[in-house]
């Protein structure tokens, strides 16, 4: 029987999987900095102040932050194929629905309602992966699912001010609302909460997730099933859980002011004109693509050759921080505008080696509860989220954008020593905490 595997074609579901997850990412963020690029008209508009945008810009991430643990919960509990679907809808509406937004009150009670669509989204797929992926692909498999983050602000200005000036910045969001429908359709579709389920994966797409080991190609038949909670009591006494989750705030945080404030940046400190800007704004989530998609692959293949976890993603996660901090601090002391960019552009890029290990690390760490640990990550992540928007206009403000910017590339050396604290070579999950359920009686 064996053999008759080994001679049948693999299936590759899981990497159509893969792409949908890159897809709905990409949407995701598209949805996000929609709002920054449109934020120069709207505050014409309204009158608004920075200090308020910041806001606008905080209460998505405070919603969005309230859902990352819940988030990761409902989807061991319901299934990443309904939670990731509803998410991807949800978001979907409170997108258009930004359209309408007629006063601060309203575009924050919209926003926030969005960010908390949004939530159970990363976390949902984490725990696809884990169930999808064998342990030598997960790697590349969450650099698709991070990379489709970050390819939406390397197209979404350049769309975004095509569009306003095409049809005015309220069709933006409806227009993006469109397309996050369309995707949750098709994740609900072809998603299953494990390839055993899905009709469009053969037994040799099995054996391949299994790692090549017939006895765990066989328990692909079988069902798992987790413990109703996750063990959060054990995992609250880890350091390793408080250390994955402080330095993915500083990760977060950094990558937040980017996406809340770089469009404004470059047009104010930068004095780049509006059509200037949507290009010079896509250039450091480009240089994030890239190396998010890259590390993927290479830290694969050092785990492959027989690298530790603990080195391959410790050195992949302090390293990127490490010249993040570097690079913002000479962007931030640029005087000529486009040697700016190139800083900034090779310090936003560099955080793709450190998202990479971040995400991949809570598969490592978390086993049969990555949602729930990918979600406690996301949680402090995007406390940083909430944090940076309002923290950056502030400084700005009071200060300048300068001074702004230099807080932000100070706060990378946290997340340095935070890696060191993280050991992706011991699971916080052991055997007991997974409780196998029983064949089915056969009839």
């Amino acid at each position: 029987m064996n053999a008759a595997v080994g001679r049948t074609k693999s299936t590759n579901m899981r990497w159509v999987l893969a792409g949908i997850m890159f897809m709905i990412s990409f949407v995701s963020y598209m949805d996000r900095v929609n709002l920054s690029v449109a934020v120069p008209v709207i505050m014409k508009e309204f009158h608004f102040t920075k200090i308020g945008i910041g806001w606008m810009q905080t209460a998505f991430f405070l919603g969005y932050a309230i859902m990352q643990i819940p988030g990761g919960m409902l989807s061991e509990r319901f299934g990443h194929r309904r939670v990731a679907a509803l998410a991807v809808a949800w978001w979907s509406a409170f997108t258009a629905l930004t359209a309408f937004g007629t006063s601060l009150f309203t575009f924050l009670i919209i926003r926030g309602l969005f960010g908390l669509g949004e939530g159970p989204a990363f976390p949902s797929f984490s725990n696809c992966i884990y169930h999808w992926f064998a342990k030598f692909e997960r790697g590349k498999a969450s650099s698709l699912m991070l990379s489709g983050a970050f390819l939406g602000p390397v197209i979404g200005p350049g769309v975004t001010v095509g569009l306003m000036l095409a049809f005015g910045w309220r069709w933006v969001f409806i227009i993006f609302s469109l397309a996050g429908l369309l995707f949750a359709t098709l994740w609900y579709i072809f998603d299953r909460q494990t390839p055993k389920e899905s009709k469009y994966v053969n037994a040799a797409e099995l054996n391949l997730i299994a790692g090549g080991d017939p006895v765990l190609a066989a328990e692909q038949a079988l069902t798992l099933k987790k413990a109703k909670l996750a063990p959060w009591r054990k995992f609250m006494g880890s350091y390793q859980f408080w250390a994955i989750a402080l330095q993915y705030f500083i990760t977060d945080y950094v990558m937040y002011v980017f996406l809340a404030w770089l469009p404004l940046y470059l047009m104010e400190a930068q004095k780049f004109s509006l059509a200037k800007m949507g290009f010079a704004a896509s250039l450091p989530w480009l240089a994030l693509f890239i190396t998010t998609i890259g590390t993927g692959v290479v830290a694969d293949k050092m785990v492959a050759a027989g690298m530790s976890k603990f080195h391959a993603r410790t050195t992949f996660g302090s390293v990127g921080l490490v010249l993040c901090c570097v690079t913002l601090y000479l962007g931030a002391v640029a005087t000529v505008p486009w040697q700016n960019v190139l800083w900034m552009s090779l310090s936003l890029g560099s955080l793709g080696l450190t998202f990479n290990a971040s995400w991949a690390a809570c598969l490592d760490i978390g086993g049969q509860y990555s949602g729930s640990v990918s979600g406690w990550m996301n949680l402090w992540g995007n406390i940083g989220g909430v944090l940076a928007p309002i923290v950056t206009a502030w400084i700005a403000t009071r200060f300048s954008w300068r001074a702004a910017i230099l807080v932000t590339s100070a706060s990378a050396l946290i997340g340095v020593v935070s890696w060191f604290l993280v050991r992706p070579d011991r699971s916080l999950v052991v055997e007991a905490d997974i409780v196998p359920l029983p064949e089915p009686a056969t009839v």
